[in-house]
């Protein structure tokens, strides 16, 4: 069978070739065709474009990056026409993967939306193209099915793929995982920035700005390599290749920019403080559109505060240096954070989401 798959973010690389394994499982014979990144790339097939083409951050920058992203359409287009896929996979990526859903179900090919726009933060109307144009809608986080059921859409709960990823994983020993990157003794406050150069170079300084203040503590920040370099080239910065999970797994503490990056936080069991900023017309523009209580998924998932999140004008060296002096320092509290995030686990159920979310994708195919 024929699989044209769309990610259009660091995080949609890893589920897609998770996702891509799984299906090679059931049909050995598979040919993807994607936009994706390095990690769907080493599974196998064509990769058409890199997400570092694609991740435009904020309202503001949308609208800035317009007719870029208006000819990554009509190039798409002309793919699917021209691959004829037996299923086009849409992972993430709203904005652009529900024009291409509604293209390709137009066409008459088979429609697979893994993981949910988040329509249940703003434009719930969205959920209406989706039951048009979506076959089937595969769901990571346990509200997104009732979510649909309100809008008498079936959705299927598949699970979290993180869980696949960290129950496959083997963890470097800690004096290997410091003596390989020329890290000191130290304990550790990993730093997560984000995969987006705009947001790293926005985010980062800030999160650096308290590192003075724990000398007692190295800060190490985790990079990726599909992001150039420099853009990490904060002053003292130390900083570590796509070892993120290995980072977190030896780390005290994290400062973490809002995201799937909050989850693997908690689920490797990391205190953390979640940071974010944005322009400041993008901002305004989400003050307006979205309502929802919290920005963090370990906090969405579990509908409370269990992590700190400091947000655009909160978000200073003054708020951060208190929070993360709590972290460190108050027992009681890194024992509740603990405790929630066990629950977390709980809620998000047993891993094996990608291996499900093929199964389901198998059935679409045979019908």
């Amino acid at each position: 069978m024929k699989y044209y798959l769309i990610a259009g973010e660091a995080s949609g690389d890893l589920h897609g070739a998770n996702l891509m394994k799984s299906i090679l499982r059931n049909d050995p014979q598979a040919v993807f065709r994607f936009w994706g990144g390095d990690k769907m790339q080493a599974v196998g097939g064509t990769l058409v474009k890199h997400y570092r083409e694609l991740a435009f951050m904020g309202f503001a920058e949308v609208l800035l990056n317009i007719r870029t992203i208006r000819k990554n359409m009509i190039f798409c287009k002309k793919e699917l026409v021209s691959f004829t896929p037996d299923v086009v996979v849409l992972i993430d990526y709203p904005g652009f993967n529900l024009s291409m859903a509604k293209f390709a179900r137009k066409k008459g090919m088979k429609v697979v939306f893994y993981i949910s726009p988040t329509i249940w933060a703003w434009k719930q109307s969205r959920v209406y193209k989706i039951k048009k144009y979506v076959d089937r809608m595969l769901v990571i986080l346990p509200f997104e099915k009732e979510f649909y059921a309100r809008f008498d859409y079936q959705a299927d709960f598949v699970g979290h793929p993180l869980l696949d990823e960290l129950a496959e994983e083997k963890r470097i020993p800690k004096d290997k995982f410091l003596k390989q990157n020329k890290l000191d003794e130290r304990p550790i406050v990993a730093v997560l920035p984000g995969s987006r150069v705009q947001e790293i170079k926005k985010i980062l300084p800030k999160m650096l700005s308290v590192k003075a203040r724990f000398s007692a503590y190295q800060f190490v920040v985790a990079g990726v390599k599909s992001v150039p370099e420099e853009v990490y080239l904060v002053k003292g910065t130390t900083v570590v290749f796509d070892q993120t999970h290995a980072l977190l797994h030896h780390a005290d503490a994290a400062l973490v920019a809002s995201g799937t990056a909050t989850l693997e936080a908690a689920l490797l069991g990391v205190p953390q403080v979640v940071c974010y900023e944005a322009s400041p017309v993008s901002y305004f523009i989400a003050r307006l559109l979205v309502h929802i209580k919290f920005i963090s998924l370990v906090n969405l998932i579990l509908d409370k505060e269990v992590v700190k999140e400091l947000i655009q004008h909160e978000f200073s060296e003054k708020n951060l240096m208190a929070e993360l002096h709590e972290l460190l320092e108050n027992k009681t509290r890194r024992k509740q954070i603990a405790a929630d995030y066990e629950l977390l686990k709980t809620k998000l159920g047993s891993s094996g989401a990608s291996q499900r979310a093929a199964v389901v994708i198998a059935e679409i195919l045979k019908k």
